[in-house]
């Protein structure tokens, strides 16, 4: 599984929001001059993040962009779904049940499936707000597997 820009950037501008949550709307040039961003590709990821009622939009002046919820409602592992779509390491896992005709006699299977589950398990009990703490703090790469 690899994580597209997409994905990387919907979080990095998610998290911007959060950090300045406190500011009002926040207008994308701003997120994209700090996140060194185009200002267009975050234009392309906004849409996503409307469909999943995950930001309250401000048209005109002062207008821009803020979180729907708090930072500690976001989940990574929600956010890169949204952007990913299935974070699932093998075809066979993105439907339930599984349409594969070999599962039932596919002795990889439960590897891939303890991948998923610690994948899922992993992105899903880390939120914008850890994320901000742990930076606060001056622990940006201490997450723990």
């Amino acid at each position: 599984m690899k994580i597209s820009t997409k994905g990387r950037y919907a979080l990095r501008m998610l998290l911007d929001l959060a950090e300045h949550q406190n500011e009002g709307y926040i207008a994308l040039k701003d997120i994209a001059k700090r996140q060194g961003i185009s200002k267009k590709y975050l234009e392309q990821i906004v849409p996503v993040l409307n469909r999943s009622d995950v930001l309250r939009t401000n048209r005109g002046f002062q207008g821009g962009y803020q979180l729907a919820k708090a930072p500690s409602e976001y989940t990574v592992g929600d956010i890169l779904r949204m952007t990913e779509g299935s974070l699932a390491p093998v075809a066979c896992l993105d439907c339930k049940p599984n349409p594969c005709e070999r599962c039932d006699d596919c002795a990889t299977l439960p590897v891939w499936e303890g991948l998923y589950q610690v994948i899922n398990e992993y992105l899903d009990g880390i939120t914008l707000q850890d994320i901000l703490d742990r930076k606060r703090a001056g622990f940006v790469n201490d997450f723990v597997i």
